[in-house]
């Protein structure tokens, strides 16, 4: 979601979702900062790819976390992803509400048999 804001891919998501709380799993700021400079773009985007992160919390790489996304997942996931979903375990157990905002149709599947909901994005 982050990526498609930022680069201004075929969907991009609703205005509205950044007045929303945001929390991420720290992974999340790589993996953007990783896709910019793949795509050569680190120097026409990086002010708008720290305001967009900036929105941001972050849930960090805590052990707890870590050793959660080396448990099984109801269906296969990418490692990537097992962080992620690992993350917002996390979040829930510490009595967040969370709901996933991602364009991934696997991941989604995957977070709904855990009962995560989805965003609309």
């Amino acid at each position: 979601m982050a990526l498609a804001h930022l680069l201004a891919e075929d969907r991009e998501p609703p205005e509205e979702i950044w007045r929303e709380e945001l929390v991420s799993s720290r992974l999340l700021e790589h993996e953007v900062w990783t896709r910019v400079h793949a795509r050569d773009l680190g120097r026409s985007h990086a002010d708008a790819v720290r305001l967009t992160l900036a929105r941001l919390s972050w849930v960090e790489m805590r052990p707890e976390v870590l050793r959660r996304a080396t448990l099984p997942f109801p269906l296969p996931v990418r490692t990537l992803d097992a962080l992620h979903l690992a993350s917002m375990t996390f979040l829930r157990e510490h009595g967040y509400d969370v709901a996933l905002a991602t364009y991934d149709g696997r991941l989604a599947r995957v977070a709904e048999t855990m009962d995560i909901r989805l965003a609309a994005v």
